[in-house]
């Protein structure tokens, strides 16, 4: 798994109020998901929105603020813009075979893309690190 190293191209929109029905979705696979989460939880005061596991547990996906996707490029993992159709953040996944890892309600509105970027590449590294040591 890789992760970009160099500088990071795109900034958190610019808002300090999330409109949680525009949020793009950013997709990775289970196991740097599941490190991310864990990065993220332990970090101080690092906020985390919202988190989906598809049924079969391949891919997680964190919600970001809208326009996330536009800069994204992070290897390994991909970012859907919800092209305006919004999210309804209830207690029912939004996305049939899927459900809350990190339910609305128990989390921020979406997580920050700087810091998500930031979790993804730490858990990238460990994965990795965990992989040649067998």
């Amino acid at each position: 798994m890789e992760t970009s190293q160099g500088n990071e191209p795109c900034t958190s929109p610019s808002s300090s109020v999330v409109d949680a029905t525009a949020c793009d979705l950013v997709t990775v696979p289970a196991r740097q998901g599941l490190e991310a989460v864990d990065i993220l939880r332990r970090g101080a005061g690092e906020a985390m929105g919202p988190v989906l596991h598809d049924g079969g547990c391949a891919t997680l996906g964190f919600l970001v603020p809208a326009g996330t996707a536009a800069c994204w490029d992070v290897p390994g993992s991909t970012c859907t813009e919800t092209d305006g159709r919004g999210l309804d953040l209830n207690p029912e996944p939004p996305v049939e075979g899927s459900d809350w890892l990190l339910p609305p309600g128990e989390a921020d509105l979406a997580t920050d893309p700087v810091v998500l970027r930031r979790a993804l590449g730490e858990a990238a590294r460990m994965i990795e690190a965990a992989d040649s040591c067998k």
